[in-house]
């Protein structure tokens, strides 16, 4: 819940999932799930974690 509250990308994952009728702890495991895809791609690539910015909307 802490990357919830504090990481937008996380916030609009989770925030999505409910829109597509999760319920809450369905949405915080699906998020865990895909953090811990990232975390297994960082190992497996012997990389560190470099968040990537979104691209705005063109106007």
């Amino acid at each position: 819940m802490a990357s919830v509250r504090c990481c937008p990308v996380s916030r609009r994952y989770y925030q999505r999932k409910r829109t597509e009728g999760k319920s809450h702890v369905q949405a915080v495991l699906a998020l865990a799930r895909r953090r811990l895809n990232v975390l297994w791609a960082m190992i497996r690539d012997e990389t560190s974690y470099e968040p990537r910015l979104p691209i705005p909307a063109a106007p």
